[in-house]
């Protein structure tokens, strides 16, 4: 079964970074459209950042210039570097993979930056 577990989340001071992780099992990673969303405490999970299989990115502009993403296909593995973080970064942040015209989920890693 297809399996994403994040990792990498915890409480950060603003300014801070994280790196966030996700690694994929029981898909062919390399050909998988990758993503990362976010979802706050009454909002909506709103899309972050993604990478196509042909390694395109697209950001939300409210992260755009201070998260990367990126991807690691030898070891099935989805990146998020997160830098100058802000409080309204706060969330839970969640991994997904468009593979097979299906969606999944991870279960989210949370993310606190304290001002």
């Amino acid at each position: 079964q297809v399996q994403l577990v994040e990792s990498g989340g915890g409480l950060v001071q603003a300014g801070g970074s994280l790196r966030l992780s996700c690694a994929a099992s029981g898909i062919i990673f390399s050909i998988a459209n990758m993503g990362w969303y976010r979802q706050a405490p009454g909002n909506q999970r709103d899309l972050v950042a993604s990478i196509t299989s042909g390694r395109s990115t697209n950001y939300a502009d409210s992260v755009k210039g201070r998260f990367t993403i990126s991807r690691d296909n030898a070891k099935n593995t989805v990146y998020l570097q997160m830098n100058s973080l802000k409080p309204e970064d706060t969330a839970v942040y969640y991994c997904n993979a468009e593979y097979g015209h299906m969606d999944y989920w991870g279960k989210g890693t949370l993310v606190t930056v304290s001002s």
